[in-house]
C-alpha cells in the first residue's frame, strides 16, 4: 500500500501536471479545467475541496510562479479559445483572488516587461486597473498588519513597498500617453490614503475586540509616499477624517500616535511636514501627534528647530499651529519656552540680520510674535529680562539695515514686544508706513475680537433696503421736501431758504499774499542768506527754478554760489514742499552750469560736517540732473500735446469747426476700410544732441575721487553702508545715461575697477548697487570694447556672477546677477560670431 503524498508534494505534482497541460493542450475543455484546477487553490468556501495547508501551500510556494507563468504565456494558442467571460473569470481571477502582494509585484514586473504597446500589456494594465478599483490594496495592507503574510526579507518588505509607492511613476515610464487615469499621481495617492484609513479603522476595531495588530507597514507606506513628494495629497485625504475621528475617541488617538511613532526615522521629517501643513487647528495636531516631539528626537528636532529656523517657505497659518501644538500640553511648554530662546537669538542676531534672505527673517519675525503672545503672565514675568535684551540689541540690528522693510520690521517687533511686555506702563512707538506686511505683524499680537469682526451693516439698525447704499448729497433736499409734503407743512418755505444755495467750490482756491515774487535770481540769493521773512523766502524758494531756467546768463554767474546756500538751507519756516522745491532749484542749476556746480557737488559730498541727508541730497541732484541732460529739448514754445488736443478735437461752438467735409468723408472712409498692413503713420523723430554726453566725465569721475579716504564723521567703507549703496546706484545711472557717449568705456572700466572691491561686502543693499552697476556697463559699453578694454577681467566677472545667481541670500541680488549675465553672453556672443565665423572661411 503507498503512503499517503504530504499537503507540499500533493501542490506541487498538482499545479505541475497544470502547467504541463496548458503548455501542450490546444482543446478548450482541457484547458477550462486546468484553469478552474488552479483557480480552486484560492477558494476557501465550503464546497471546496482543498485542504486549507494546500491552500498556503499554494500561496506560499506557487502562487507567484503560476501568475508568472500565465504572463510569459499571455499571447498563446489556448488563450484564444476562452471566451471573453471565461478568460475574465479564470485568467483575470487567479490575479485578483490571490495574495495581494505577491499579485503587484507580478503584475508590476509584467506591465515593465511586456513590449509596448500590445495587447498583452493592454490586458496587463486592465487587470491592475481592477486590482486598484476591487480593493485589494485595502487587503495588502490589513494582511500586513494582522501578521498573516509569510516572512519575508527586508529586501522583499522595501521591494514590495517601493512598486506600491511608485507605481504612477511605473506606468508612467512604460504607458507613456496611453496611461489609465487611475494610475495617476491625483488620483492613485488620494486612493491609497483612502485605503490607509480603512486598515485605520479595522485596527481600531480590532483593538477594541482585544487583538492585536502592527502599523509598521502601513507606517512605512506612509513614510515613502511622503519622502517621494505626495505628501500633500495623501494627507489632504487622511488630516480631516483623522482630525474628526480622534475628537472624541481615544483608540483612534492611540492608533494615529502608534502610526507616527513607526515612521522610519528618515521619512519622519517628510511626514510631519505634511500634516502640520494639512491639519487646519493645533489642537487637532495635538490629538493626532500626542508627545511624539518628547519620544523621538528627529521629530522634536523638525517641529522645533528646522521648521522654525531653518525653513521659512510655510504660511503664518503653519507657524500657529506649530506653536500652537507646542503650548497645548503641559509637558510640551518646555519645549515652547526652548523655541521662544531661539527665536530671540536668530532674530537678535546681527549677522543674521545681514546674510539671510528678507524673507526668512520676516518668517522669524512672526514666528517670535506669535510664540510671545502664547505665553503666560507666570512665563512672560520669568522670561522679561531675556526678551527685553532680545528686543533692544534685535532693534538696533534692524535699525542699523539699509533696507527698509528690514528697519520697517525692527520697528514693529519692537512696538509688539513692549507692548506684551509692558515696561514699566512705557511702550515704543514709532512713525512707519503701514502696508500689508506691518498690519499682518500686528494682528499677530492683537487679534480681533468678535464684535470688530463682525460686518458693520450687521451692527446698524438700518432696513434691508438702505444698508450698504450711499445716499448721494444732491438727493437729501429733495427727500426732505418729501418728508415735508407728506407732514403737511408748506413745501415754498423750504424752497425759499438760503440753505438750498449750492456753495461755490472753494478747494482750489489760494490765499494771495500781498508780498510780490522775486523777478532777479540775486534776489532771491539774498533773501535765503539774510531774510528772516516767511513769506519771501518762501516766494523766491518757489520762483527760483523759473528764474534760472529763463536767465541762464545770470545762473552761471551765481551758480555755485547759489548751490552752496540751498545745499545748506534748512526748513525753518515748515514751508510746503520745501525738500522738491530746494531740489528742483539744485537740479535747474545744474543743467543749466553743469560743470561747475557738479564739481562742487562732487567735492562737498566727500566733505567733513554734513550729514547722510545732505549727502544723499546731492547724489538725487545728480541723477535728476544727468537724466534731463539726457533727454531731448523739447519745444517749450509751442502748446503742450493736451492743449493741442483740446483745441483741435473740441471747438468754441459747433458752427466754427475748421474741418471741411471732405476730411470728415476720407476719415469715414479710412475708418471702414481694412488693411493688412499700414505704413509709417508718424513722422521720423527729430535728432537732437545729447546735452549729457560732453559732460558726463564731470558727473563721473570726481564721485570716485576720495572713496578711499575715512574721516572723522565719515567713512564710506566702513559704516556708512547708507550711503556707498546709493553712491553705486548714482554711478550705475550715471553709466547707463552715457550710453554711446565717447567717454563711455573710460566710465565702465573705472566702474568695474571701483565695485569689484566691495562686491562681497555684508550689506545687501551694496551688492545690489554693485550688481546694477555692472549690468549698466554691460548694457552702455559697446561689445567691441568690452571685450578688447575688459577682457582680463570678463571671466573673473563671469564665476563671480554664477556664485551670486546661485548662492546669494538676497532674491534681488540673484535676479540681478542672472540679468548681468544674459547681458555678458548677449554681448560676447555678437563679438565672438563674426571672428570665428572669419575664422572657420
Amino acid at each position: 500500500m503507498m503512503q499517503s503524498l504530504t499537503p507540499d508534494v500533493e501542490v506541487r505534482l498538482s499545479v505541475g501536471q497544470c502547467v504541463r497541460t496548458l503548455t501542450t493542450s490546444k482543446e478548450k475543455e482541457e484547458v477550462t479545467k486546468t484553469l478552474h484546477t488552479l483557480t480552486s487553490y484560492l477558494d476557501d468556501g465550503p464546497q471546496s475541496t482543498i485542504t486549507s495547508a494546500q491552500r498556503a501551500e499554494f500561496s506560499r510556494a506557487h502562487y507567484t510562479r503560476t501568475l508568472q507563468f500565465l504572463i510569459s504565456n499571455i499571447n498563446a494558442d489556448w488563450l484564444q479559445l476562452l471566451t471573453v467571460a471565461q478568460c475574465t473569470e479564470l485568467w483575470d481571477g487567479l490575479f485578483l483572488r490571490g495574495p495581494p502582494d505577491q499579485t503587484l509585484l507580478v503584475l508590476m514586473d509584467g506591465i515593465s516587461s511586456v513590449s509596448s504597446p500590445s495587447a498583452g500589456l493592454d490586458r496587463l494594465v486592465s487587470i491592475l486597473e481592477r486590482f486598484l478599483q476591487s480593493g485589494r490594496l485595502t487587503v495588502l495592507l490589513w494582511s500586513r498588519c494582522q501578521g498573516k503574510g509569510p516572512s519575508d526579507s527586508p529586501q522583499l518588505r522595501e521591494t514590495l513597498l517601493g512598486r506600491l509607492v511608485a507605481l504612477p511613476d511605473l506606468t508612467a515610464n512604460q504607458l507613456h500617453h496611453h496611461n489609465k487615469t487611475l494610475f495617476l499621481p491625483q488620483q492613485y495617492y488620494p486612493l491609497l490614503a483612502r485605503d490607509m484609513l480603512t486598515v485605520l479603522e479595522r485596527t481600531c476595531q480590532a483593538l477594541r475586540d482585544g487583538n492585536d495588530c502592527s502599523l509598521t507597514f502601513v507606517a512605512q507606506a506612509l513614510g515613502k509616499a511622503c519622502v517621494q513628494g505626495h505628501s500633500g495629497l495623501v494627507f489632504g485625504v487622511l488630516a480631516p477624517r483623522l482630525s474628526s475621528c480622534t475628537r472624541s475617541d481615544m483608540v483612534w488617538q492611540r492608533v494615529c500616535w502608534k502610526l507616527l511613532e513607526n515612521v522610519p526615522e528618515r521619512w519622519l521629517e517628510s511626514v510631519l511636514t505634511g500634516m502640520v501643513q494639512a491639519v487646519n487647528r493645533p489642537d487637532a495636531l495635538s490629538r493626532i501627534m500626542g508627545n511624539l516631539v518628547l519620544k523621538s528626537k528627529k521629530a522634536q528636532f523638525v517641529i522645533t528647530h528646522k521648521l522654525l529656523l531653518l525653513q521659512y517657505k510655510y504660511e503664518t497659518r503653519v507657524l500657529s499651529i506649530l506653536l500652537g501644538y507646542l503650548a497645548q500640553d503641559r509637558e510640551r511648554r518646555p519645549l515652547l519656552i526652548q523655541v521662544l530662546r531661539s527665536l530671540c537669538q536668530a532674530w537678535a542676531n546681527p549677522s543674521a540680520v545681514r546674510h539671510t534672505p528678507l524673507e526668512q527673517q520676516l518668517y522669524v519675525s512672526r514666528a517670535l510674535l506669535l510664540c510671545v503672545g502664547l505665553l503666560s503672565d507666570a512665563e512672560l514675568q520669568e522670561l522679561r529680562s531675556e526678551l527685553l535684551q532680545c528686543m533692544l540689541g534685535g532693534m538696533q540690528s534692524h535699525l542699523d539695515s539699509s533696507v527698509v522693510r528690514v528697519r520697517r520690521m525692527g520697528m514693529v517687533v519692537g512696538e509688539c514686544l513692549s507692548s506684551r511686555m509692558d515696561v514699566n506702563g512705557a511702550k515704543l512707538k514709532f512713525e512707519y508706513e503701514h502696508d500689508e506686511e506691518t498690519k499682518e505683524l500686528l494682528s499677530l499680537m492683537t487679534p480681533l475680537s468678535e464684535e470688530e469682526t463682525e460686518p458693520l451693516d450687521d451692527r446698524l439698525d438700518l432696513p434691508q433696503d438702505v444698508k450698504g447704499q450711499t445716499v448721494p448729497s444732491q438727493a437729501v433736499p429733495s427727500q426732505a421736501a418729501s418728508m415735508a409734503q407728506k407732514s403737511g407743512a408748506d413745501p415754498d418755505s423750504e424752497l425759499d431758504s438760503d440753505d438750498e444755495l449750492t456753495p461755490y467750490d472753494m478747494s482750489a482756491d489760494q490765499e494771495m499774499s500781498q508780498a510780490a515774487p522775486p523777478r532777479y535770481l540775486r534776489d532771491c540769493l539774498e533773501a535765503f542768506l539774510s531774510s528772516e521773512d516767511p513769506v519771501r523766502v518762501d516766494l523766491s524758494l518757489r520762483a527760483i527754478e523759473g528764474l534760472v531756467r529763463k536767465n541762464t546768463s545770470t545762473a552761471r554767474e551765481v551758480s555755485v554760489e547759489l548751490s552752496k546756500v540751498l545745499l545748506h538751507m534748512e526748513d525753518r519756516y515748515n514751508t510746503v514742499g520745501f525738500l522738491r522745491l530746494r531740489q528742483a532749484a539744485m537740479v535747474a542749476l545744474t543743467v543749466t552750469d553743469s560743470v561747475p556746480v557738479t564739481e562742487y557737488l562732487a567735492t562737498e559730498f566727500y566733505s567733513m560736517n554734513y550729514s547722510i541727508r545732505q549727502r544723499l541730497d546731492i547724489l538725487e541732484v545728480l541723477i535728476m540732473s544727468a537724466q534731463e541732460l539726457s533727454q531731448p529739448i523739447t519745444d517749450k514754445g509751442g502748446p503742450s500735446k493736451a492743449i493741442q488736443r483740446v483745441t483741435m478735437d473740441t471747438p468754441l461752438y459747433p458752427g466754427d469747426d475748421p474741418i471741411h467735409w471732405r476730411q470728415v468723408v476720407e476719415r469715414r472712409i479710412q475708418s471702414k476700410t481694412k488693411r493688412l498692413s499700414k505704413g509709417v503713420t508718424h513722422p521720423p523723430a527729430k535728432p537732437t544732441p545729447n546735452r549729457y554726453a560732453p559732460v558726463a566725465g564731470h558727473f563721473f569721475f570726481p564721485l570716485l575721487r576720495n572713496y578711499d579716504r575715512p574721516q572723522v564723521t565719515f567713512d564710506l567703507l566702513g559704516g556708512d553702508h547708507l550711503v556707498l549703496g546709493r553712491l553705486i546706484h548714482t554711478l550705475g545711472l550715471l553709466m547707463h545715461l552715457a550710453v554711446n557717449a565717447p567717454v563711455a568705456t573710460q566710465m565702465g572700466r573705472a566702474l568695474l575697477d571701483f565695485v569689484w572691491a566691495v562686491r562681497y561686502h555684508v550689506d545687501q543693499m551694496v551688492r545690489r548697487g554693485v550688481l546694477f552697476a555692472v549690468c549698466s556697463v554691460f548694457l552702455s559699453m559697446p561689445s567691441q570694447s568690452l571685450l578688447v578694454e575688459l577682457s582680463d577681467q570678463l571671466f573673473e566677472t563671469r564665476a563671480w556672477l554664477a556664485d551670486v545667481a546661485e548662492g546669494d541670500p538676497d532674491a534681488d541680488c540673484r535676479n540681478l546677477a542672472v540679468q548681468s549675465l544674459v547681458l555678458l553672453d548677449k554681448s560676447l556672443k555678437t563679438e565672438m560670431n563674426p571672428a570665428a565665423l572669419v575664422l572657420q572661411s
